[in-house]
């Protein structure tokens, strides 16, 4: 079996602990013995599985006192989507079609739903986007990128959208901080107020087309940044 098949199966087997009761934030998981006799794997795999586990931050290991969950169970519920993406062979592409399906939809529904206080946290996050793009703070750019999205999902009003697109954007804005110029962010800034225009406007339509516009266009800049990333190397 390969690791990261093994790392995800451990992480169902836990999950599926913690629905049947027999496993709390804090608890001890079973000993390796009995796990990898569960899983049908020699206890050497399952060591690397929950060592991945452990650098997700998922379980501590202690020694002398085993293996614990760690008291932030959210933790875990993240991760079968986060290592996925990380090391199952997801492309880009196929990121950027998932939200294509989802995104603009949520741009027009925040257009109609948005509140003031939200208009002015998404005003805040453009503003703060251009004064670190403007000091070459990227990764610092990368973070006001994911707040504007998040903020976007949290006024059409639907957790679940919420709860699925974060995973995916926060890997993929972590690779842009990476690989993007400035120059890339700028662009990129400017759909994002094209994006804030429509939804303080009300105008769902405007918003649907402009989220659109800027998926394209990021997705253009990243394609764009790693042909020069390869020539540079």
């Amino acid at each position: 079996m390969k690791n990261s098949h093994l790392t995800s199966k451990l992480v169902d087997n836990v999950r599926q602990m913690i629905a049947d009761g027999n496993l709390q934030p804090g608890g001890r998981i079973p000993a390796e013995r009995d796990l990898a006799r569960h899983l049908g794997v020699d206890r050497s795999s399952l060591r690397q599985a929950l060592k991945a586990l452990a650098v997700m931050g998922v379980i501590h290991q202690q020694v002398g006192l085993g293996t614990h969950l760690t008291r932030d169970a959210s933790a875990l519920l993240n991760v079968p989507l986060d290592f996925l993406l990380l090391v199952d062979g997801i492309t880009f592409a196929e990121l950027f079609e998932a939200r294509r399906i989802f995104e603009p939809e949520l741009a027009a529904r925040a257009a109609r739903r948005h509140n003031p206080r939200e208009l002015v946290q998404m005003e805040n996050s453009l503003i703060q986007m251009r004064q670190h793009a403007e000091s070459g703070s990227l990764a610092k750019v990368a973070a006001c990128d994911r707040r504007f999205h998040r903020l976007t999902w949290k006024m059409a009003g639907n957790r679940i959208c919420l709860r699925m697109l974060e995973p995916l954007h926060r890997i993929m804005t972590n690779s842009f901080a990476v690989t993007w110029s400035v120059t890339d962010y700028t662009q990129a800034i400017a759909s994002h107020a094209g994006i804030l225009d429509a939804i303080r406007a009300g105008d769902p339509d405007a918003a649907r087309l402009s989220m659109s516009q800027h998926l394209d266009r990021a997705e253009s800049i990243l394609v764009s940044a790693g042909s020069r990333l390869r020539i540079s190397n």
